[in-house]
This record gives structure tokens, C-alpha cells and sequence, in this order.
């Protein structure tokens, strides 16, 4: 009898791994409906729900983040890697893992420590233009290198031996005709007759300096029958969100949403969306062909959401503009030529190049299904 396939995936922190990670474990269950498949994170991100919700199970290690912030307490990351990647090799065990799937972010570090510890075979994604630290350290631990983009193989240790995957995106993304799905989107968000659409989204949880500077945008067009904002906020912001939009009188211009569990509807609804420039959202863009205009988050490590956003700017397909100058005045200059010109937004949405990003979860898979079947000597790591 065929011992059913055991993935362990490290995946936590912020959506732009974990997502990844999900779109991943719902391509090994395509390829392998028999697949076992759980993952490794910490209690601090969103992991937590975000997991849990998806069906899958959620191990929990204690890790501390790769972040020279941390002050002192940064001295304390070697130990913590090495009990971390123990508690990760016991649930290795316990799961009767085969190979071990890191996706970055240091919540999956462990996972990749605990993978060399119990002698597995592992692989990692790196889904960034510029890795982050997690990453660049994971590189050193196992032969199997897996990329969103081409460029970030010249920042990894061993990066000319890495695949170029392309960035895992959910299913619902990967096969969206936005056209097909817009009248569904307009009638799911109540979205006026005639009104062009800009989403705002600022990332899993939120972005104040776009979410400050939708408002002031919404404050300025109140009373405008032809445009409509929907704003992600988060759901700590929504509250306070929802009081600035009713104090400003904006009406029917503009909607505060906590998160979108739709982003399909999302991004169909969308004529334009005004965004952060994390590697997932990138590659969603490209792959649906909704234009943009990219808001970096300016202490990503690395400047890597600036990276990222090169690559749709750099093809015509966004705009990029610093968060230091994300006000309504210089937003209200990009967006509202482009709502008065369709056929620019058109070209914008067909200048991106999709990539792999559409066939990723399943290319990952494909490569996890075959490393599973390559186990390395066991050997403790120290070091």
C-alpha cells in the first residue's frame, strides 16, 4: 500500500506568506486528495486564524522575529533558532513528514532548522524580489531553492540552482475573467450604477497612510455620482475609518471594509487599485491584470516591496509613488486622469507579464511531491 503523502509547511506572520502557503497546500491536495498536509508557525501572527480557517492544522513553535530592531535581544536568535527547530522536528515526527516546505518569514525558519535536524528533505520559496533574512539564512540549509522572480537568485546562497516558480496564488485567482465576474462584484459590494471603482488595499492588516489618505481622496469627491472607493482598512481600523467617512459627509463616494474573504470579487469589482507592494499582491496584479498604483511600504526589509513594485511599474502596468507622498492631492493626480480614460487603464492592465504566477501552486507542488521522495541523511544541526 502507498504511504500517503505528509507535507509540513512553514508559513506565518503577515498574509504575504501565509496565502502563498495556503495556495500551495490546496495544489498538493489537488495533485494528492490522500496528502496530509499541516503547518508550522508562531502564536503572534495570522497564522493563528487565518490557518485554522482554511482546514488545515497549525503546530505552533516559539521564534522570535530575524529583526536587527530587536535590539539586544537579537543576541538571543541562535538559541532560539535551535530550540524552535527542535519543537519543529518533534512535530516532523509526530506528522511522519516526508518533506518540509518553507515559505519565508521567520516563522518558517524553524521548520527548515527542524527539517535538517530529523535528516528530511526540505525546500523553500522565496517570494520577494530581495529575500528576506529568514530566507537568506534557510538558503544555506537545504539544495532545493524555489523563486517567484527571477531576480532574487542572485541574493540567495545557491540561488543559480533555483527554480523560478513563480509567486502560488489561490485557484480563484489564477483562472479569474474579471468581466465575466464584475456584475456579480458590483451587486456583492452595492456598488452605484456607473461608478468606477478604486479599491484600496493595504495588506492583511490594513495600511494607515493609505487608509488616512482614501479618506481625504473620499472627503474630496463627496458628492461625485461617478466614482466609488472601497477601502480595506483592517479591523482595527475600521471603526475609526467609518467615523471619518460619516464626519466627512462622503455618502455613497466611499465604503470601509475590515478585509476581503473575495478577493476575486475584489479584484473584479476594481477599475484601479491603490495598494502596498507585497510579492503576493504583485503577482495577483499581474495575473488578473488589474492596474495599480503601488504604494511601497518603506521599512520592508531590504526596500523589498520597492523591488517588487519595479516589476509591474518598470512594464507600465502601475504606477509607483512613495509612501512619503501618498496624500489625496498626489493621489487625486494620478487616479483621476486614469478613470477618465479606460482605454489607458486597459493598456496598463495588459502591459503586466502574468509569469508563472497563474501555474505556481501547482509547479511548487509538482516539486514537492517529487523532493518527497528524496530523504537526506539525518543530521543534527549545530550551527
Amino acid at each position: 500500500m502507498r504511504t500517503p503523502l505528509s507535507v509540513v509547511i512553514g508559513a506565518g506572520g503577515t498574509g504575504g506568506h501565509i496565502y502563498p502557503g495556503l495556495a500551495l497546500a490546496e495544489a498538493l491536495r489537488r495533485a494528492d486528495p490522500d496528502a496530509a498536509i499541516s503547518f508550522i508557525g508562531t502564536e503572534r501572527g495570522l497564522e493563528t486564524t487565518l490557518i485554522p480557517a482554511a482546514g488545515y492544522r497549525l503546530h505552533t513553535v516559539d521564534m522570535i522575529p530575524f529583526d536587527p530592531a530587536l535590539g539586544a535581544k537579537r543576541f538571543l536568535l541562535p538559541a532560539a533558532l535551535l530550540r524552535s527547530g527542535a519543537q519543529a522536528r518533534s512535530v516532523l515526527r509526530t506528522q511522519k513528514a516526508q518533506v518540509v516546505v518553507g515559505m519565508g518569514g521567520y516563522p518558517s525558519a524553524p521548520a527548515i532548522v527542524g527539517a535538517k535536524m530529523a535528516g528530511l528533505p526540505s525546500v523553500i520559496h522565496e517570494s520577494n524580489a530581495v529575500p528576506g533574512r529568514a530566507n537568506q539564512f534557510a538558503a544555506r540549509l537545504t539544495e532545493h531553492l524555489t523563486v517567484a522572480f527571477d531576480g532574487s537568485r542572485a541574493h540567495l546562497s545557491g540561488g543559480e540552482r533555483a527554480r523560478t516558480v513563480g509567486m502560488p496564488i489561490a485557484a480563484s485567482l489564477a483562472a479569474l475573467d474579471r468581466p465575466a465576474l464584475r456584475e456579480e462584484a458590483r451587486r456583492a459590494f452595492g456598488i452605484p450604477e456607473g461608478a468606477r471603482v478604486v479599491l484600496f488595499n493595504g495588506g492583511s492588516l490594513g495600511a494607515a497612510r493609505l487608509t488616512a489618505a482614501a479618506v481625504d481622496l473620499a472627503a474630496r469627491w463627496r458628492g461625485r455620482g461617478d466614482v466609488h472607493l472601497l477601502i480595506k482598512t483592517g479591523p482595527a481600523a475600521l471603526a475609526e475609518t467609518g467615523r471619518k467617512l460619516i464626519d466627512a459627509g462622503v455618502g455613497p463616494v466611499a465604503q470601509a471594509v475590515p478585509y476581503l474573504d473575495r478577493m476575486d470579487l475584489a479584484y473584479a469589482v476594481a477599475d484601479l487599485v491603490v495598494c502596498r507592494a507585497g510579492s503576493a499582491t504583485i503577482a495577483e496584479l499581474a495575473t488578473t491584470g488589474v492596474p495599480a498604483v503601488l504604494v511601497p511600504y518603506p521599512h520592508a526589509p531590504g526596500d523589498h516591496q520597492t523591488h517588487n513594485a519595479r516589476v509591474l511599474s518598470d512594464a507600465g502596468a502601475a504606477h509607483l509613488v512613495p509612501d512619503a507622498e501618498t496624500t489625496a492631492d498626489r493621489l487625486a493626480e494620478i487616479v483621476d486622469p486614469l478613470l477618465a480614460d479606460p482605454a489607458r487603464l486597459a493598456v496598463m492592465g495588459r502591459a503586466a507579464d502574468p509569469g508563472h504566477h497563474a501555474r505556481a501552486a501547482d509547479l511548487l507542488a509538482e516539486t514537492v511531491i517529487r523532493i518527497a521522495g528524496q530523504p537526506t541523511k539525518a543530521r543534527e544541526f549545530t550551527s
